[in-house]
């Protein structure tokens, strides 16, 4: 998998996926020199929400301290390891409208406390990591058009939705959980299962054919992109890609050995990382493609 290290969040209790949120949030904020108050839409791409419902957004805008000032919308997405470009798109298309002039994207993510770490569970806990990364999305003056949010394309299959997945809330079922802790059979649902070999083999299809897509349908080259993000699920399938879709290793970045698979926020924690390494630079062109549970996937292409 390449996975060297995985980030755990303290087990007691205290720290929900809203705090890395806001943790995230905060440092975006910053980095754009903009103030909490002045965002007007906020997204949250998350499959591990504080609690099953409200969701994450409406706990981020209160712990943000603007919820009595700008009663700004909040939104939840559930696209899993896609969630991040998904949201891309929607923020994108909310301020080219002019619906929104400021948009809080948030990817934020709590696996540890729903991982089996018996056996049993091994092949599914050693991939998942706790995270967080956020990125601020505006309207900016430009003559170039090339700059800015270039190009987003997302898709599904919703034929692989059992494949990866967790069953823990059926709403069929009466309620909607039974457990008894003697019975393996019946306290698999409240954890993470997947089809391993599946999941590979369409991540590196629809990954490499998104990646394809975008160039073809921008007219970009290797040479116009700096960095290429994908998501980062399996380093495995990383390199794949990276060999079908021929991207010039030295343009591909990967944080999955320091942080594994942390789901929504893979693509902006990735590129943070590397730009508090020097790596990564203001005006770099990304192209970024992810593939997630359901099947969801997507590609795109923006600077930073």
């Amino acid at each position: 998998t390449g996975i060297r290290e995985r980030r755990y969040v303290p087990q007691g209790g205290d720290v929900a996926t809203s705090d890395l949120a806001l943790a995230a949030s905060q440092r975006a904020l910053a980095d754009a020199g903009v103030e909490a108050k002045d965002i007007d839409c906020i997204i949250v791409g998350t499959l591990s929400p504080d609690i099953f419902f409200p969701g994450v957004g409406v706990f981020l805008q209160r712990k943000l301290g603007i919820a009595d000032k700008t009663s700004c919308p909040c939104y939840d997405i559930r696209q899993q390891c896609s969630a991040f470009l998904y949201g891309l798109q929607m923020a994108d298309a909310f301020i080219k409208s002019g619906m929104y002039k400021r948009v809080l994207l948030v990817g934020a993510e709590i696996h540890s406390h729903s991982l089996d770490f018996s056996t049993r569970g091994r092949d599914i806990m050693v991939l998942f990591g706790d995270g967080a990364g956020a990125m601020v999305l505006g309207p900016s003056a430009s003559d170039d058009p090339r700059s800015g949010v270039v190009y987003t394309k997302v898709a599904a299959d919703g034929s692989g939705s059992e494949y990866l997945y967790i069953n823990m809330f059926d709403i069929r079922k009466a309620p909607y959980l039974q457990l008894d802790w003697r019975d393996r059979e019946r306290n698999q649902d409240m954890y993470p299962q997947m089809d391993g070999k599946r999941v590979y083999v369409r991540a590196v299809r629809e990954m490499n054919l998104a990646t394809q897509r975008a160039l073809a349908e921008t007219g970009f080259t290797w040479d116009d992109i700096d960095w290429f993000v994908p998501h980062q699920a399996n380093l495995r399938i990383n390199e794949q890609v990276a060999a079908l879709a021929k991207i010039p290793a030295e343009k591909c970045l990967h944080t999955i050995q320091f942080f594994g698979n942390t789901t929504a926020a893979t693509v902006p924690l990735t590129i943070d990382h590397w730009r508090q390494a020097g790596k990564v630079k203001k005006g770099d062109r990304v192209l970024s493609t992810v593939f997630g549970s359901g099947f969801t996937w997507g590609a795109a292409i923006f600077t930073v």
